[in-house]
C-alpha cells in the first residue's frame, strides 16, 4: 500500500504504523492527522475513499472526508462549553431554565452538566425514532423532553449514544437561537479553519467516502481485544437493556451513505470531517493553530477534562470517565495520557488533545469494526505518536 503525505522528523513511526493497519488489520482507506503545539507535524492518507471500491476505486486523497460517528460528540460538547465561556451557559443552571419542556417526567433538577456528562438518565427513547424522525430537530428535541428518566439525573451516568443529538443541538438552540449544524460552521469551523461539518452542505458531498463494515481481527497489535467481554456481548444482544435500547433510539439504523442522512445534523453521530479538520480543532483547543484561532481559554480547557462521570457506564457495561462531554484517557478509551480529552466514534474514529505534549490528533477510517470506544487501527497510531515523543 502507498501512504501519501508528510511526517516531521521524529514522527516517522506513524508512518510505519499507519502502513501496517493497511497490511495487517484490514484497513482500505484512512488518514491520520497529529498537530504539535498548533503546527502539522503528521499528514498521511492512503487507499481508496470508498470502503466498496476495488483496485480501480477512486484513491483517497487529501480533502477526503469520512462520516465519523461520535466523534461529532467532542464537537458539540467544546460548542457548549464555549458558550459557557462566552457567559451565556450556566453549567450549573437547570436545563428547564433554557429549555422549559424539559422539565417534564421528573426532569426539572437536571442540571447542564448532567446532560454534558451522560448523567442526565435519558439515554433511552421509549419509542424509538425513525431516521427520517431522527433528523427533524423538532420531533428529536419533543421526543428526550417528554422522556422519564431511567435513574435520577445526576446520580449515575450512562453514554447517551443516540439522545445525545437532540439534547445538546436542542440546548445549543435554546441559548444561540440558531440550528447547531450553522452555529459550529460559523463559530468553530470557520474560524478555525477546520474541514468539519454537521448537516453536509450539498457543495461537499463529492468529498465524503462510502463506509462500510471492515474485517476484525481477532487480536491487534499490544494485545488489545476485539472481542467483547461476556458482559458486554450480552448486553448487546438483550433487546431489553439498556445498551441495545440506548444504540436503538434510532430504528432502523440510518443509512449512513445516503446524500440526505448526511444533510441532517445529529451531533451525537453524524458528522463529517477529514482527519486533519480533526486534529486541527483539537489544536484549537489547547492552543494557538497556524492560520486558525484558538477557541479555549486556558479555564476553559481545564474544564472540558475535569472527571464529572467516572466508573461502571450503565450503557455501555464498561467503566467509562467523561468531562464535560469529553471521553478521558482509561482503559476503555486509552488516549495518549491522562490529560488527555477527545472522543472515539464508534468502530473507527478517534480524535483528541493531549495538553501536556502539544498533541492534537485526528484519525478517520472507511472501515468500521464492532469495536466501541478503543478501535486497534486507531490504538497502534496512538502508541506510535506515543513513541515519537519518548
Amino acid at each position: 500500500m502507498d501512504v501519501n503525505g508528510t511526517v516531521a522528523e521524529g514522527f516517522e513511526p506513524v508512518r510505519e504504523e499507519f502502513a501496517a493497519n493497511f497490511a495487517l488489520l484490514g484497513e482500505r482507506g484512512a488518514a491520520v492527522a497529529v498537530y504539535r503545539d498548533g503546527h502539522r507535524v503528521v499528514d498521511l492518507w492512503a487507499g481508496t475513499r470508498d470502503i466498496d471500491g476495488d483496485d480501480g476505486g477512486a484513491p483517497w486523497e487529501p480533502g477526503t472526508a469520512q462520516v465519523v460517528r461520535s466523534a461529532t460528540k467532542g464537537v458539540v460538547a467544546a460548542a457548549l462549553l464555549l458558550l459557557h465561556q462566552r457567559g451565556a451557559l450556566d453549567l450549573d443552571a437547570p436545563v428547564g431554565e433554557y429549555w422549559p419542556e424539559f422539565k417534564a417526567a421528573g426532569k426539572d433538577r437536571t442540571l447542564v452538566r448532567h446532560l454534558l456528562a451522560h448523567r442526565a438518565g435519558v439515554p433511552v427513547l421509549d419509542r424509538p425514532l425513525t431516521p427520517a424522525e431522527a433528523a427533524d430537530p423538532d420531533l428529536g428535541a419533543a421526543a428526550v423532553a417528554a422522556q422519564a428518566p431511567v435513574w435520577e439525573p445526576g446520580t449515575d451516568h450512562g453514554y447517551h449514544a443516540q439522545t445525545y443529538s437532540w439534547l445538546t443541538g436542542e440546548l445549543l438552540r435554546r441559548v444561540t437561537g440558531r440550528p447547531v449544524g450553522a452555529w459550529l460552521a460559523d463559530e468553530i469551523a470557520g474560524p478555525v479553519g477546520a474541514d468539519l461539518w454537521l448537516g453536509l452542505p450539498e457543495a461537499e458531498q463529492g468529498r465524503v467516502g462510502r463506509l462500510g463494515p471492515a474485517d476484525t481481527p481477532e487480536t491487534a497489535g499490544g494485545g488489545l481485544r476485539t472481542r467483547p467481554k461476556r458482559a458486554v456481548a450480552e448486553a448487546y444482544a438483550d433487546p431489553d437493556s439498556l445498551t441495545r435500547r440506548a444504540f436503538a433510539a434510532i430504528t432502523p439504523l440510518p443509512d449512513e451513505n445516503d446524500p440526505g442522512y448526511r444533510a441532517a445534523a445529529l451531533p451525537a453521530s453524524n458528522g463529517i470531517a477529514t482527519a486533519d479538520g480533526l486534529a486541527r480543532f483539537y489544536a484549537s483547543l489547547i492552543g494557538e493553530v497556524d492560520g486558525g484561532t484558538r477557541l479555549f481559554t486556558p479555564r476553559t480547557m481545564e474544564l472540558a477534562r475535569t472527571e464529572q462521570s467516572a466508573g461502571p457506564d450503565r450503557v455501555l457495561v464498561v467503566n467509562t470517565r467523561f468531562g464535560l462531554g469529553h471521553m478521558l484517557h482509561g482503559a476503555a478509551a486509552p488516549l495518549l495520557s491522562p490529560g488527555s480529552f477527545g472522543h472515539p466514534g464508534r468502530g473507527g474514529p478517534l480524535a483528541f488533545a493531549d495538553p501536556e505534549t502539544g498533541i492534537a490528533f485526528g484519525y478517520v477510517t472507511n472501515g468500521f469494526r464492532q469495536s466501541v470506544t478503543a478501535d486497534p487501527r486507531a490504538q497502534a497510531l496512538v502508541r506510535a505518536v506515543r513513541a515519537a515523543l519518548a
